[in-house]
């Protein structure tokens, strides 16, 4: 009886020992959902909400890097939409030869090509201005290929259990399809008319330049100045979401440390004296257990 109670012993400090020295080298309180149903349940609960967390940073995250992209793009039409009206006005001014005309319309022609190729932009893989269709180009090169390949879909990124904010910017709409179809007043076909005015070179074409042409062009930059403004609300809000999931990752993180994370300090004393403790009881059982019957006998 004396040596199963003072094997109890040693067994009790030694599993003592080795619990305190489990959270000591993991830092956490429950080891297991035994040792705190209600915490370990908080845990579980808490470590979901990060989960759902970091999901929504990464969506908002995500959708900020693709408004970034596609509005790079459309700043660099609006600038080079921007050369062309100077282009425009000097070409219109009376002293230019048909030839310096001739080579104006080279120019033009050459950026009607770069706003399709920035129409083009890809982030990650995806075209930015094909709506849904994210894997088809949305302008093809060619002065015959003005055409929209992609469709009206529109993109969102989570921000929330219920909220998202849309990412896809309808580019289309600015630029449209060219002259196909008799011509829709958007910013390629009204480059291609610029063109084939300047290769003209009659009178009527000339004055067309300045009158309907550069009309149309000022109208294109403006709806293209108004998808940038949208584009950067959607930023702006994407960027606020971001913010305040970042918050509520800390304050979560928070709340679980303060469920399952151990005093460090606290729980080193606490081995400390289990350890002591430890030692004692077995130089007690040392000193109590004989070594052998015969021993005992004598």
């Amino acid at each position: 009886m004396t040596m199963d109670s003072t094997l109890a012993n040693i067994n009790s400090a030694q599993l003592a020992m080795q619990r305190t020295q489990d959270e000591l080298s993991s830092g956490t309180t429950i080891q297991e959902p035994s040792d705190d149903p209600f915490g370990a349940s908080q845990v579980i609960q808490l470590q979901s909400v990060l989960g759902g967390l970091t999901s929504y940073e990464k969506s908002a995250q995500d959708g900020v890097s693709w408004l970034n992209t596609a509005s790079g793009a459309m700043a660099n039409i609006n600038e080079v939409a921007q050369r062309a009206r100077q282009l425009i006005v000097q070409a219109a001014n009376g002293i230019n030869s048909q030839s310096d005309r001739e080579n104006i319309a080279d120019e033009i022609q050459q950026i009607t090509e770069t706003v399709k190729q920035d129409a083009d932009t890809q982030y990650a893989g995806q075209y930015v201005f094909a709506g849904t269709a994210t894997g088809t180009a949305p302008y093809q090169s060619g002065e015959a290929q003005d055409e929209y390949q992609g469709n009206n879909g529109t993109i969102a990124r989570a921000t929330g259990p219920a909220t998202s904010v849309t990412v896809s910017v309808n580019l289309a709409s600015v630029l449209g399809n060219g002259q196909s179809g008799g011509g829709d007043g958007k910013l390629l076909d009204t480059l291609r008319t610029i063109v084939q005015n300047l290769r003209e070179g009659t009178p009527a074409s000339i004055e067309a330049l300045t009158g309907t042409d550069l009309k149309s062009l000022d109208t294109n930059l403006e709806a293209l100045s108004s998808l940038q403004a949208d584009a950067g609300a959607a930023t702006d809000q994407l960027n606020t979401a971001l913010t305040r999931v970042q918050d509520l990752q800390t304050t979560t993180t928070v709340q679980l440390g303060n469920v399952q994370d151990a005093n460090i300090a606290q729980v080193a004393m606490e081995f400390s004296n289990e350890q002591s403790a430890y030692q004692a009881a077995l130089r007690a059982g040392a000193s109590i257990v004989q070594e052998s019957l015969l021993e005992f006998l004598h």
